[in-house]
């Protein structure tokens, strides 16, 4: 009994430090889960506690279901829309791209460790797919907003990269094993039902489960277990059939999530603790497993591993996908640089062990090696290279969290809470009549709290920095009133220098725009400043520049390609030069000076708000071109 407490104690005790960790997490810019991977290789058998632990079976067993659960919360999580912009990049990425990484790595690692081929594509093969783990936390919270296309490709990317991943690991272990027995018929058969029932049993099960959770009526908390529990069945039984369980959960959560109805918004927050604690436990048990002093003496291959496929191999799979949808080179160079790689190596690695293949020690702490390096250098990077490639968006629209209030199986109420930042447009004003724009009907006030306690408002009340505002909203004006409460003259002129002074009307037609009308005359005269601010409040305006003769840059060219244009609206002009499905940041260059960009997409890909931007004034930030 007191060896079952112990290990009650010290089991607690790692996930208790593990999670204490974040705080450090967030101030030192590392990924939280290198912290999980610290805390379990300092309490294993080299580190303070000591603890022996060489159980790679059970290791195995605990990282395949944490993955489950975590890749279900990244399906419930992840939106249609999020397909409608990503789907087809990020299944090449992760059938071709995992193929062109691994033979590229795989001929690599073969030369460098002078080892069999057969072990050498092995090892290529546990570190080919990218982690969904890993994906999912640090591009969710890495403390910047990516543009919608980049991050929907590496999300998807990294939730069905798997089935390949799974597959080539298998088959290369059966090579090493026994070369005779497997052939090239046979691989392709096993990929196709992998991918195959995988799919069919996830988009079944999704199906079947979000139309059985409305006829459902639980305690609140049960929701959440029922989801989880179905979740593992549908990746048990899938791979008991043959086919991927990762894809299959994942899939089955993309459906379930996707269907609003009382029973799913009540997982959410729940499953993001489960997810948490998988995450948590997962790289704390590999954490125990490994020897820091086997990665020490094969560091230096994992080092020159890692530096060929972060400027080698996965820019060439990365390259060679993306270039037929149209990627902008940023965009390019950003996805190859987050090829994170996390916990599904680690698991993979495990399997060659626990079947006894030759050199599969080697690999596996050469593939500890490399997840670290992946954590350390790719994770703790990504703000730094999202403004270095440009393919982040300004995140002033958003409201500080909402919440969901369920008044019947199928009928909602949606409470959206802001902060009044520091020098936003809010401060000053009644929290119900915080803008003239919105109606009476379209938000009620439901709280204000100051300093943590609620405040009673009257007629006299008006907000402060610091006040925390809960509004119901009855229609999609969350990102106009986050703006209010968000803007304050510093965020005004980030989003200024980002989408530029002007916003357009994307049903404006270009001859209508003051922009054109300046561009055909000459600035200097009055009479253009006349014509140009009428026009301007003829359509949706939201600051004008207070000198219209700052529009400058205008050539022959530009003139000539507005006037061929000018029967066309904005948007019809700004599609024909897309050539990819427009999100928010996307970039049409006017000319060398002026440009296009777009504010805002609504789900159906159609513009909402079009920045006109003077580049020479503000700094390019961001272009898809």
């Amino acid at each position: 009994m007191d060896t079952l407490n112990l290990l009650y104690v010290i089991a607690s005790l790692l996930i208790f430090v593990s999670i204490m960790t974040t705080t450090l997490s967030a101030r030192l810019g590392v990924p939280l889960l290198l912290f999980f991977l610290g805390v379990g290789m300092l309490a294993g058998e080299e580190g303070v506690l000591g603890i022996e632990f060489a159980e790679y079976n059970l290791a195995n067993f605990i990282g395949q279901a944490a993955l489950a659960c975590i890749l279900l919360d990244g399906g419930l999580r992840t939106s249609f829309n999020s397909f409608r912009v990503g789907l087809r990049p990020a299944i090449t990425l992760a059938s071709w791209g995992v193929l062109a990484t691994v033979a590229v790595l795989g001929l690599f690692a073969t030369w460098l460790l002078g080892v069999d081929w057969r072990l050498g594509v092995l090892m290529a093969a546990i570190v080919g797919s990218t982690d969904a783990a890993a994906v999912f936390s640090l591009l969710r919270n890495g403390g910047v907003k990516l543009n919608d296309r980049v991050q929907a490709t590496l999300e998807i990317e990294s939730g069905a990269n798997d089935p390949l991943a799974i597959l080539l690991v298998t088959a290369m272990i059966a090579l090493n094993l026994d070369p005779s027995s497997q052939g090239v018929v046979d691989i392709i058969l096993m990929l196709i039902s992998q991918i195959v029932i995988g799919l069919v049993s996830g988009l079944l099960a999704g199906w079947a489960l979000s139309r059985l959770l409305p006829k459902v009526h639980l305690a609140d908390g049960m929701y959440a277990i029922l989801i989880l529990s179905a979740g593992m069945v549908v990746f048990g039984l899938t791979n008991l059939l043959g086919g991927s369980g990762f894809l299959a959960v994942y899939l089955a959560g993309v459906v379930i999530g996707n269907t609003k109805v009382r029973a799913t918004e009540h997982v959410l927050r729940v499953m993001d603790s489960f997810a948490w604690l998988s995450q948590a436990v997962l790289f704390v048990v590999l954490g125990l497993l490994v020897q820091p002093s086997s990665i020490f003496e094969v560091w230096h291959y994992s080092l020159l591993i890692f530096i060929f496929l972060l400027f080698v191999a996965r820019p060439f799979a990365v390259v060679s996908s993306l270039l037929p949808f149209r990627f902008g080179f940023r965009e390019i160079g950003f996805i190859s640089w987050v090829g994170l790689r996390g916990a599904v190596p680690i698991t993979l690695a495990i399997i060659p062990v626990t079947m006894q293949v030759a050199g599969a020690d080697l690999a596996f702490n050469i593939t500890f090696g490399v997840v670290i390096l992946s954590l350390l250098v790719q994770g703790a990077s990504i703000p730094m290279m999202s403004r270095l490639f440009r393919v982040w968006v300004p995140t002033n629209n958003e409201p500080k969290a909402w919440h969901e209030i369920w008044v019947g199986d199928q009928a909602n109420i949606t409470l959206y809470e802001f902060e009044v930042k520091q020098g936003a447009f809010a401060i000053g004003r009644h929290p119900q009549s915080i803008s003239s724009k919105f109606q009476a009907d379209e938000m009620s006030m439901f709280a204000v709290v100051r300093q943590g306690k609620l405040l009673t408002v009257n007629e006299d009340t008006i907000l402060k920095m610091g006040d925390v505002v809960w509004y119901a909203l009855r229609t999609d004006i969350a990102g106009s009133v986050a703006k209010i409460f968000n803007n304050s003259a510093t965020q005004y002129q980030k989003n200024s220098e980002f989408y530029g002074d002007w916003l357009l009307s994307p049903h404006a037609r270009i001859a209508d725009l003051p922009f054109y009308n300046l561009a055909t005359r000459s600035l200097a005269t009055a009479q253009q400043r006349r014509l140009a601010r009428p026009v301007a409040s003829a359509f949706d305006v939201f600051t004008v520049p207070p000198d219209v003769s700052s529009l400058t840059g205008v050539d022959e060219y530009l003139v000539a390609k507005l006037t061929a244009a000018k029967n066309q609206t904005v948007e019809e002009y700004m599609m024909e030069h897309f050539k990819t499905e427009p999100v928010k940041g996307d970039e049409v260059h006017l000319n060398d000076t002026w440009s296009l960009i777009v504010r805002d997409v609504d789900n159906k890909g159609r513009l909402r708000g079009v920045g006109l931007k003077n580049k020479s004034k503000n700094p390019t930030t961001k272009s898809t071109d």
